[in-house]
């Protein structure tokens, strides 16, 4: 079996010392490659770097909805160059939040428009991120259509309305360890079985979002746990965990342009 973590954050200090043990338990998990996703461009360098010392590790590059209060231009012309690297596979995870509101909402908007511009001219496939936003990040990608955009939904949260939005948009939904968990997952659960098999991607989050039954016995994430989440999909689903990894193996390739075998 081979899973494709579609999206952690192995560049965060939580894994500085065991950093190599992670990837290790990672292969024995059957975890054979790893997205890090960049949330601003300290972070954005760091996941490139990483990924370009690992065959196994392929990274991303953007600014994260919490960042835009401190996004320039000169921030998205050296994010631009970063990924001339051929490790750099996606723009993102960029979006909106307006849950935390940790930067307004006007500057996340107005970020989040210009990084659709910069993945577009980069010809780079879209990583997003939602919470809270009550259709308006629907609302700006209906606003600025493009045939070419390919994107994934990180971590859906969204309800049955929106999730027939992004799909019929094409998009990927990308369903973390939140899909275990008794109470907070019962609705995306629900959702599940509505969601193409060649539309699903499984992703950590690492260190966030522990799945159960790690989250009972380890606070940190990690991409080994990715396992869990793939195995209550295909519970949820009635599919054959074997069957449903290989399918989720080549829809990650698929987006993120990487050759599967």
């Amino acid at each position: 079996m081979k899973i494709f973590d579609s999206h952690c954050h192995l560049d965060d200090h939580s894994f500085n010392k065991d950093f190599q043990d992670v990837l290790k338990r990672a292969t024995l998990a059957d975890v054979h490659r790893m997205l890090i996703a960049g949330v601003n461009e300290k972070t954005s360098e760091r996941a490139v770097g990483l990924a370009s010392q690992h065959a196994n590790l392929f990274a991303s590059i953007g600014v994260h909805p919490h960042d835009t209060h401190s996004c320039t231009e000169n921030t998205l012309a050296n994010l631009s160059k970063l990924a001339a690297n051929t490790k750099v596979v996606a723009w993102g995870e960029i979006g909106l939040d307006f849950n935390r509101m940790y930067s307004p909402r006007e500057i996340q908007e107005k970020w989040f428009i210009r990084q659709l511009e910069m993945a577009e001219a980069l010809d780079l496939p879209l990583i997003f991120h939602e919470r809270d936003s009550h259709g308006r990040l629907l609302e700006i990608l209906k606003s600025l259509p493009s045939s070419r955009r390919q994107a994934v939904v990180h971590c859906f949260s969204g309800n049955p309305n929106e999730l027939a939005q992004y799909l019929e948009m094409g998009f990927y939904i990308g369903i973390t360890g939140i899909v275990t968990i008794k109470k907070r997952g019962a609705a995306l659960r629900q959702m599940i079985s509505s969601i193409p098999m060649d539309r699903i991607l499984v992703e950590t989050d690492a260190p966030y979002l522990t799945p159960t039954p790690q989250r009972n016995k380890f606070r940190r994430n990690e991409p080994a746990f990715v396992r869990e989440v793939l195995f209550k999909v295909a519970d949820v689903r009635q599919d054959d965990p074997s069957a449903l990894a290989q399918q989720v193996w080549a829809n990650t390739c698929t987006l993120f342009g990487i050759n599967p075998s």
